[in-house]
């Protein structure tokens, strides 16, 4: 009887495991990594084989989403394989629409402003929570990852649009969204956004911020450095490697598995954190 109450606790922690890392500040230091890495990536892809790069972006991406979604708990280097899979094949995806199809940036970042809006409706409408402590089960993984993509892409546009239709440069462009990414910052710390607003808020302004430091160290252009997308691609890939593997050894990213039954800790403050910059714990929503 006692070995089947364990097997069965163990049973449902693992139909609990969270199936992405806590929020803590090496989650942005890697989330910015892979935006810049996915852009310069891409454009070095583009310009070197357009067969090889998209071959690279769709099978790496496919690859990429089965390994993830096989896994049964969060693993390091298996979700941000997935994320910079995910930045590569996000960033071609919305190259394609302005550099094959000639659709302006002023069209494509709106209609993907649209659709990051929409995924997050249907998701919130169908589990009635957008918090990414609850990616505990396969659907709301799928949620999860959708939005992901559509926030890759729009980031890519909206950077696009900055340095080049807005001829900021990237430079200005990179202040630019430092400064708006504050915003999500500074609200949560205060207590007046509601943490997941404020989380995907940040999460979606940091794919053209990173884009636009990548551009602004390899493009000769736009008031670039002109390194090269691939040396930048390669500095961006090593610190990558390096950071993957220090959360996978130390674990400091792991959320703990909510308990089944259990309620969610006492939080003093409604806004207390659950989703931006320090370690929190695990909250309903």
């Amino acid at each position: 009887m006692a070995i089947a109450s364990d097997t069965s606790r163990r049973a449902r922690a693992r139909a609990l495991a969270v199936k992405v890392p806590q929020i803590t500040l090496v989650f942005w230091v890697l989330k910015l990594i892979t935006t810049g890495m996915g852009e310069s990536m891409s454009d070095y892809l583009a310009h070197h084989s357009i067969p090889i790069g998209g071959a690279v972006g769709i099978l790496g991406f496919s690859f990429a989403m089965w390994l993830q979604f096989r896994t049964p708990e969060y693993r390091a280097p298996v979700y941000w394989f997935a994320v910079m899979m995910v930045a590569i094949f996000g960033t071609m995806g919305a190259d394609v629409l302005h550099v094959v199809m000639n659709i302006p940036y002023t069209v494509t970042t709106p209609f993907f402003a649209i659709a990051v809006a929409v995924i997050f409706l249907a998701w919130y409408r169908v589990e009635g929570t957008l918090s990414i402590h609850s990616i505990n089960t396969p659907r709301r993984e799928l949620f999860y990852w959708v939005a992901v993509l559509a926030t890759f892409a729009l980031g890519t546009a909206a950077g696009d649009l900055a340095a080049y239709t807005l001829n900021l440069g990237f430079w200005p462009a990179a202040l630019l969204f430092a400064a708006v990414m504050a915003v999500p910052a500074i609200g949560w710390a205060g207590g007046v956004l509601n943490p997941v607003f404020a989380f995907w808020f940040a999460y979606i302004v940091t794919r053209p911020l990173g884009a636009s430091i990548a551009d602004g160290l390899g493009k000769p252009i736009a008031g670039g450095l002109g390194l090269g997308d691939g040396l930048v691609s390669g500095i961006a890939f090593v610190a990558f490697v390096g950071l993957v593997a220090w959360v996978t050894v130390t674990r400091r990213d792991v959320q703990r598995p909510a308990v089944a039954g259990s309620r969610p800790p006492h939080r003093a403050h409604p806004h207390m954190p659950e989703s931006i910059g320090v370690q929190a714990q695990p909250a309903e929503n």
